[in-house]
Order: structure tokens, then sequence, then C-alpha cells
């Protein structure tokens, strides 16, 4: 069993030191009542540093076919709120061992309006990993163990432009194209974690068209 790092416990304080104005563009409104949550699970890798969980969606989905997310889905009445949901879901979709998973902190519940979801963020630790794959082949293509120094490698880092002009933060490794929401949070944990490095803002790459698409 190994000991969450340092920067991954001290999330949580930085998030409640945070000025409230830092989320507002994703605050919920009022009659929000669709509810998801996402696991955001770091692990240690075999090389000493740690690694996050993530998978690409079943390319045949209706919706968000072929993105890169973390796991994660709808929250549903019988879970223990959105931490149950999130690991209830990551056991279905890559038969995580919740047994091996601490949960570190529950983040402020984010409204993503183009679907008009609230998806709360679980940010936990893995202390004990366990073997996961594709458990659920319809809702997930692959799985894939992600370095933390690769996320904050500069050589790694380019904002991602859109078709509608909106810019996301991106990374491409192990084949994944990560963009968007998940990308979005990664770079924010980052930065709450002090791991970010500075990187040139200004190497910008179009988003695949069958990302657009889908």
């Amino acid at each position: 069993m190994s000991e969450a790092p340092a920067w991954l416990r001290g999330i949580p304080q930085r998030v409640a030191e945070l000025d409230p104005a830092y989320f507002r563009d994703f605050t919920p409104p009022p009659d929000a009542t669709r509810r998801s949550a996402v696991l955001m699970l770091f692990g240690p890798d075999p090389d000493g540093g740690e690694d996050v969980l993530l998978t690409q969606r079943g390319t045949n989905l209706r919706s968000h076919a072929g993105q890169v997310s973390f796991p994660g889905g709808r929250v549903d009445p019988q879970d223990a709120g959105a931490v149950g949901a999130a690991l209830r879901e990551a056991e279905e979709e890559v038969g995580l061992d919740r047994a091996g998973v601490e949960v570190i902190d529950t983040l402020p519940p984010l409204y993503l309006s183009p679907s008009a979801n609230v998806v709360t963020p679980i940010l936990g630790w893995w202390h004990s990993p366990s073997e996961v794959w594709a458990a659920s082949e319809i809702e997930v293509e692959r799985v894939v163990r992600v370095k933390v120094e690769d996320l904050v490698n500069p050589a790694n880092r380019f904002l991602v432009d859109t078709p509608v002009g909106y810019v996301s933060p991106g990374w491409e490794l192990h084949g994944l194209f990560v963009w968007g929401f998940t990308a979005k949070l990664l770079d924010v944990t980052l930065q709450l974690a002090g791991l970010m490095e500075p990187w040139d803002e200004a190497v910008r790459r179009p988003l695949p068209p069958h990302l657009w698409r889908s």
C-alpha cells in the first residue's frame, strides 16, 4: 500500500482557498437535475512517480464517441452520492477494485452547458493498484495510465482550437488526444497541485474532425 503524495493531499486546501469566482463559469443553475460524477484516480507508477487513469470511450457510442475521459457516469438513486457513483462506474467500466482507492476529496460540481449536466469530480488515490481493462466493451475502447511527469512536460503541452472558437488545453499521449472537459480538469488539477511548468501557449493544434463530430 502506497501513501498519497503531498501534492495530491494539498489540493483540497487549495480548492478551499480559491476565490468563488474561479468556478463562476461552471456554476450549476438552480434547476439543474442531470447529475454525473467522474473519478480522477491518481496512483503510483512503476518508475517511482505518479500516473492518472484515463479511458477512451467506445467508438460506437451515440455521444462523445472516441473521446478521452475519466471513468464515471450518471448518479443513480441507489448510489451513495457522487462518490458512490464515481466508484461504481469505475468498477463497471474498467473493473476497478474500489477497496484499493482512497477518496481524497469531492471537488466542486461543474456545469457543462452543452449537455446540461452537472459533473462532480472525485479526487482519489490508488493506494493498492489492481488490474484494469475495458470491462464494458461498449462504453470503453481503451484504458490507459498516463504519467503525471508526461502531463507536466512542457514539450507535451498545446492549446486546441475548435470550429466554434472554443480553446482548450490539450495533450496527445499514448495515441490519445486529450481535450475539452477532461483536459481542463487535468490542467486545473496540475495547477492546484503546484506541478505546472511554464509551457509555450503559442503552440496550437486544430481539433481532429472526428472528435468534434462526436
